[in-house]
């Protein structure tokens, strides 16, 4: 990614629990051109759907990422930083950042995202499976979020919800490889080993799909 100014030194696991270092990070994305379609896809959906929806964080790859990580859907912690980004400040976030980081891939290689990129929980209330209604009417925005990213090389579905876009992204991007890991979230995590070793067996098949070294 090009064009935009340096970006300061906030990343780190809950690194976003600091408020100066999510006003830093908007000040970022607002001035960051590879976020700017990305942008707009989310004011876009915003007023179609009348929700809140985070942004991709503008230090990681946006529209020039070459590996898309579709997430379920927002977790309560975006109320606090309106991003969807691995510095979030959460147990999912950071076994994000963890895993990631483990598998090699860089930052401005990656795009998270959402399979329903809109918050579907009430203020105040704890997060809440999407629902068929939700699913269906988030396949969507699924076209024009692939659409913005002529790069991209491997889609990461992660989580039942997203594994279950595989489908709409084969028939929107065909030939394009999907690989399918578990959520990331500590209940999940912590369930069995299997669920981490899946994770990172999963992230290291996307990693050859970048042509990253094992």
């Amino acid at each position: 990614m090009s064009g935009g100014p340096a970006a300061p030194d906030t990343s780190g696991p809950k690194s976003l629990a600091d408020p100066g270092a999510v006003a830093s990070r908007h000040a970022l994305a607002e001035a960051s051109p590879h976020l700017a379609p990305l942008r707009r896809l989310a004011e876009r959906i915003r007023a179609e759907q009348e929700k809140p929806v985070p942004e991709a964080d503008p230090l990681d790859g946006g529209v020039a990422a070459r590996l898309l990580l579709l997430l379920e859907t927002p977790g309560p912690a975006t109320g606090r930083t309106a991003f969807v980004s691995r510095d979030n400040p959460t147990g999912t976030a950071a076994n994000l950042f963890r895993f990631l980081g483990q598998a090699g891939i860089p930052r401005a290689d990656t795009l998270i995202w959402n399979a329903v990129p809109w918050v579907i929980h009430a203020p105040g209330a704890r997060n809440r499976a999407p629902r068929t209604a939700e699913i269906r009417a988030a396949r969507a925005y699924l076209p024009p979020l692939l659409d913005l990213m002529p790069t991209l090389a491997v889609v990461v579905l992660s989580g039942r919800v997203a594994q279950g876009l595989a489908p709409d992204l084969a028939a929107a991007r065909p030939g394009l490889p999907v690989v399918a890991v578990p959520h990331p979230s500590p209940t999940y995590v912590c369930t069995s080993p299997a669920v981490p070793a899946r994770i990172v067996a999963g992230l290291a098949e996307a990693a050859r799909h970048l042509g990253l070294p094992g």
